[in-house]
C-alpha cells in the first residue's frame, strides 16, 4: 500500500469513529492508532523505546 492510499483509509476509520462516537470516541480511536503504530515500529525496531523515555524524563536531550 502507497501512503495516500493509507492516510485515506485512516482518515475514513477517524472520520466514522467522530460520527459515530463522537469527540470523545475520535480523540480515543486517535490515541489508539498513535500507540499501535509506536508499538509496531518497536517490534520492528525502527523506533529505540529507551531513548524516547530518557528524552522524556529529562536524562537525555535530543541534540
Amino acid at each position: 500500500m502507497n501512503a495516500t492510499l493509507i492516510g485515506a483509509l485512516l482518515g475514513a476509520i477517524l472520520a466514522w469513529a467522530a460520527l459515530e462516537h463522537g469527540l470523545g470516541g475520535f480523540l480515543l480511536m486517535a490515541l489508539f492508532m498513535a500507540v499501535g503504530a509506536l508499538a509496531s515500529r518497536t517490534v520492528r525496531g525502527r523506533v529505540d523505546m529507551r531513548a524516547i523515555l530518557d528524552a522524556l524524563t529529562g536524562r537525555r536531550s535530543s541534540s
